[in-house]
C-alpha cells in the first residue's frame, strides 16, 4: 500500500476542514499575529480556554476574541467547545503542529541573534563525528573559550561522509573527521588519533583472546547504540560489507549505558578507547580490533582560504591542532 507523505495528509485535512467554508482563499496571503498564535497554543495545551488565556497573560473574554479572529482569518473550526474545555478539530490538530514549530523556530533564532545584541559577532558552526564529541571537544573548546569568550559554537554531531559535504557546502565552518582520503576543496589538520576496540565480559570467550576480527565478533550477541546513531550505522555498514549481521541484542544511548551492560555480561561492543577509563578497563576484557578502519586518525577540516577571510576560525583551528605552528594559533 502506497504511504502518502505528511504534506498530501495535511493538505487533506485542511481541505476536509475548509471545504465547506467559502471564508477561506487559498489565493488570498495570511497574515499571523504572534499573539494569537501564542494564546491558540495556550488554549490547545491546556484544553481549556479560561486556563489558556491565563497562561498568555489575557482575559478570557480577550482569548475568545482572538481565536473567533484567527478561525475567521483560517475559514475553519479550530476546536469544538465542550462542557469541561475545548478539544481540538482535525484542522485544530494540523495547525497546532505548524505554531508548535513556528513558535519553535522563532525562539531559535532569538538565541542564534542573542550574542550579536549583546557584541558578540562570531557564530562557528562545528561537526564533529561521535566520539570527537563526547571525548575530546569538551576539554579543547573549554581551552578555547576561556581565550576567546565572545565566540558562540554550535556544534552536531555527524558522520563523516556528512561532515565533509557540510563543509564544502558551508553548512559547517569546520568538520572533524576520521576521514583519511583529503579532499579537493578542503585543507586538512591533524587532531587526535584514536582506536576501536572490542569490549567484552569478563570470562566470555572472546576475553581469551587479545586481538580479533570484526567478523569473528558476529556469532556474540551486542550491545548497539541506537539507530541512526553514527557509530551504529558505521558499524552496521562494516557488517554488511563483510556480509555479516551483528545480533543486537539491546540498544542503548551513550557509551556509559553500553559499558555497564557489557560488564554486566549482556554481550559485547566496540567502542573507541577514549571511551574507557581505568575503572572500565578493570570490569571487562579490552580485545584489540586488526582491522583497518579501527585505527580513528581525526583531522580537523576547513574549506580552502576560509582561515585567511575569518580569524575565528583560525583561531579554532589553531586551538584545536596546537602541534601545528602558525599564524593562526591562540
Amino acid at each position: 500500500m502506497k504511504t502518502e507523505s505528511f504534506e498530501t495528509r495535511v493538505q487533506q485535512k485542511i481541505g476536509a476542514a475548509t471545504a465547506a467554508s467559502p471564508r477561506f482563499d487559498e489565493r488570498k496571503p495570511m497574515h499571523y499575529d504572534l499573539v494569537d498564535l501564542r494564546t491558540f497554543l495556550a488554549i490547545a495545551e491546556e484544553g481549556s480556554l479560561s486556563r489558556g488565556a491565563v497562561r498568555a497573560h489575557l482575559a478570557p473574554s480577550s482569548a475568545s476574541l482572538r481565536l473567533k479572529g484567527l478561525e475567521d482569518a483560517l475559514g475553519v473550526t479550530l476546536f469544538t467547545r465542550q462542557a469541561r474545555g475545548v478539544a481540538l478539530t482535525a484542522a485544530g490538530s494540523v495547525m497546532l503542529e505548524h505554531v508548535r514549530h513556528c513558535l519553535a523556530g522563532l525562539e531559535q533564532m532569538h538565541a542564534d541573534l542573542s550574542p550579536y545584541a549583546l557584541g558578540l559577532t562570531t557564530h562557528l558552526t562545528l561537526f564533529a563525528n561521535n566520539n570527537v564529541v563526547n571525548f575530546h571537544l569538551p576539554d579543547d573548546l573549554a581551552r578555547f573559550f576561556a581565550a576567546h569568550p565572545s565566540v558562540r559554537i554550535k556544534l552536531e554531531e555527524r558522520m563523516g561522509p556528512d561532515i565533509i559535504f557540510a563543509v564544502t557546502q558551508g553548512r559547517a565552518d569546520i568538520g572533524i573527521v576520521a576521514v583519511d582520503s583529503d579532499h579537493p576543496d578542503l585543507e586538512f589538520h591533524p587532531y587526535r588519533d584514536d582506536r576501536f576496540v572490542v569490549v567484552a565480559p569478563l570470562g566470555s570467550k572472546l576475553a581469551r583472546r587479545a586481538s580479533v576480527r570484526f567478523v569473528d565478533c558476529f556469532g556474540e550477541p551486542w550491545i548497539s547504540q541506537p539507530n541512526g546513531s553514527a557509530l551504529h550505522t558505521y558499524l552496521m555498514g562494516q557488517a554488511a560489507a563483510t556480509g555479516g549481521r551483528l545480533d543486537v541484542r539491546v540498544q542503548v544511548s551513550g557509551f556509559n549505558a553500553v559499558v555497564r551492560l557489557v560488564t554486566s555480561g549482556a554481550g559485547i561492543s566496540i567502542v573507541p578507547t577514549s571511551a574507557l577509563g581505568k575503572r572500565e578497563r578493570s570490569q571487562m576484557a579490552v580485545i584489540e580490533l586488526t582491522d583497518p578502519w579501527a585505527a580513528r586518525h581525526n583531522r580537523i577540516c576547513v574549506r580552502k582560504g576560509a582561515i585567511e577571510g575569518n580569524k575565528h576560525l583560525g583561531h579554532l583551528v589553531a586551538a584545536l591542532a596546537p602541534q601545528e605552528a602558525g599564524s593562526s594559533r591562540c
